[in-house]
């Protein structure tokens, strides 16, 4: 392939991480610094305090993105996918011998996909609220104006996500990357002015600063991780871009252009400390301050629009992992199967992201409710990372202890910065999470129980075998649900005790999860014959992906076994879940196992199944 073909598939690609990776951190600029020397635990605005901030701010962007995420994480894909749960998954196959390990990193890879949608409630709300925020440098006859305008933009962007990504997408990569120039250039102009503040770039400034009062620079590292928020994203987006493009695009394109514009900020705050008012904004000549407000909010709802897709993307997966209902997910797109639209995430966001925006009324308000989910998130990461460095790729202990120890240090540093900032906002997003895990793992405990207690009630198929010559038999084909592999189907016994009759032919139909993303068509099912015209199928799908079982039985014709859906019908266990007299988890807990499998979408609609083809029966259950 020539270097201009390779050109020609890299830019897009390129364009593309500019857009969607780097909106969230990209979009930073606009309260980092803000928030650490005028937010909660507000810093003299002295030269060596802000050179020192800037030290920490840079090789904290350097160690943590460029070293951790860029360099180290990047490289642990799930055949392609990355993210919390694309890592649970990895990392599961490597403790299947060790249950207790397993349960350990099971809990930490689900907590941590509930981090993040407290961080995706907070990002929406703290970037648009941010960039509006400059109308008041305008006039302050706008500040009255910043809460509803903030509110239209948001409500806006939750209305369009119905449509798809795609419609917003098409613009993304252009618009951030005027963005990036923007904050390079007028980073630029003020370095020129005040050249000194690159003396920040030595970390002996920023071990100065960390040493001078332990206790002034810990609060402030509360506000300074708000330059890597975001970071996640490079490695939850990796199966959308591909690592080369993403990594391209951090050091030739988005890197410079934070540093510059943080070190910009910086300078200019050596000049004239009052410029804390708004030091982003501030950074921009007047004549250019109403194009940079516009330029601003399109670059946040960006950022925004990142995120929520990304809530979304981790809402299927916990639905085809087991750890949350069945729920509607809409394919937005077809030629790109991870644009998708799931509407109780999306309106459950929205509500979210207005009360914050209600109840906080300024970003810097805000930025203490930030950081927090996000740290944890950087830190749970880490140490399901330690497991792949060590078992998967295994790096020399003399090598992985060190590598390790280091970035826990630096994540739980930060982690134990944004704890202290709960009272004033770090609650809603570590409520959230709480909230969030908790009905993942109810859920999760909640069908392991309902399936041993099915398995258990069951009738060997044997037993139905033996029996079979003597029901009678009806034209078609029957297929019977079933969530395990062990006994009679429920529907089936009921259909047998009701009707006294079975179908020509019937399928046991079982569908299994794999720890990977995606399953090939030639991986995607298996066939047992039963005999008697018996047969057990189960169909196989990554986590990425949605099933459709009518597409697929339709493959199984390749292997002897036709369907002719105008003869098939397809029977479904509708389970009434009632408390037992011993459950097997809290009560408080099993009643919210129930509601939630009384709020599930139904099986035949979530499978594709026409319901012109099904037959319910229904199945009472005690768990």
């Amino acid at each position: 392939m020539s270097s201009m073909q390779t050109k020609q598939k890299l830019s897009p690609l390129v364009l593309g991480a500019i857009g969607v990776v780097y909106g969230d951190i990209g979009t930073s600029p606009l309260y980092a610094i803000q928030a650490t020397f005028a937010g909660p635990h507000p810093l003299p605005l002295v030269e060596a305090n802000i050179l020192g901030v800037l030290s920490v701010m840079f090789w904290t962007i350097m160690l943590l993105v460029s070293f951790k995420y860029v360099a180290i994480i990047l490289r642990a894909d799930n055949n392609g996918e990355g993210g919390s749960l694309a890592l649970l998954a990895l990392v599961s196959e490597l403790t299947t011998q060790h249950p207790k390990m397993k349960w350990f990193v099971t809990a930490l890879g689900v907590f941590a996909a509930a981090l993040f949608f407290g961080d995706g409630m907070i990002t929406p709300a703290i970037s648009v609220l941010s960039a509006v925020e400059g109308l008041d440098l305008v006039s302050h006859q706008f500040k009255n104006y910043i809460l509803p305008i903030t509110i239209i933009v948001l409500t806006g962007l939750f209305f369009i996500q119905k449509r798809g990504t795609g419609i917003v997408g098409m613009a993304f990569g252009p618009i951030m990357v005027v963005w990036f120039i923007s904050l390079a250039g007028f980073g630029i102009i003020s370095i020129a002015q005040n050249p000194q503040v690159l003396l920040a770039l030595n970390p002996i400034y920023a071990f100065r600063f960390l040493t001078a009062d332990a206790w002034i620079s810990f609060l402030a590292l509360g506000s300074i991780v708000l330059v890597i928020t975001g970071g996640e994203a490079l490695y939850a987006d990796m199966g959308h871009f591909g690592k080369f493009p993403i990594r391209f695009a951090w050091f030739s394109f988005v890197l410079p252009a934070l540093v510059l514009n943080y070190f910009g900020q910086g300078a200019l705050l050596l000049h004239n400390p009052q410029a804390i008012e708004n030091p982003f904004y501030l950074l921009a000549p007047a004549v250019a301050l109403i194009p940079m407000v516009l330029l601003a909010t399109a670059a946040t709802v960006i950022a925004s629009q990142a995120v929520i897709s990304g809530a979304f993307s981790v809402a299927n997966q916990s639905v085809q992992m087991g750890f949350l209902p069945r729920m509607e997910i809409r394919q937005t797109s077809d030629k790109a199967q991870g644009q998708i639209y799931v509407p109780l995430t999306n309106w459950t966001l929205y509500l979210a992201v207005v009360f914050l925006v209600f109840s906080f009324q300024s970003s810097s308000n805000l930025a203490a409710a930030y950081g927090i989910a996000v740290t944890g998130t950087m830190t749970i990461t880490t140490i399901l990372i330690a497991f792949v460095i060590v078992q998967l790729w295994r790096w020399p202990l003399i090598i992985a202890i060190p590598v390790i120890a280091i970035l826990l240090i630096v994540d739980t540093t930060y982690f134990a910065a944004n704890a202290i900032k709960i009272p004033q906002g770090g609650w809603f997003p570590i409520g959230v999470a709480l909230l969030s895990f908790t009905v993942l793992t109810t859920w999760k405990r909640g069908r392991k129980l309902l399936f041993e207690e099915i398995s258990r009630l069951s009738v060997p198929m044997q037993t139905i075998l033996d029996s079979v010559d003597d029901i009678s038999r009806v034209q078609g084909t029957a297929v019977f649900l079933t969530p395990t592999s062990k006994g009679a189907p429920s529907a089936m016994l009921h259909n047998l005790k009701h009707n006294q009759v079975l179908h020509e032919r019937n399928i046991l139909l079982s569908v299994k999860v794999e720890d990977k993303p995606y399953v090939t068509k030639g991986n995607r099912f298996l066939i047992k014959d039963m005999g008697k015209n018996f047969y057990w199928v189960r169909f196989f799908y990554g986590f990425m992906e949605t099933p459709d079982i009518p597409a697929d039985l339709e493959l199984c014709a390749t292997q002897g076994l036709p369907f002719d859906m105008m003869a098939t019908s397809f029977f479904l266990s509708r389970d009434l879940l009632v408390p037992s007299a011993k459950p097997g988890m809290a009560k408080w807990r099993e009643s919210l196992f129930i509601a939630l499998s009384k709020n599930a979408m139904n099986a035949a609609i979530f499978f594709k199944i026409p319901a012109n083809r099904v037959i319910e029966m229904g199945t009472r259950i005690e768990i």
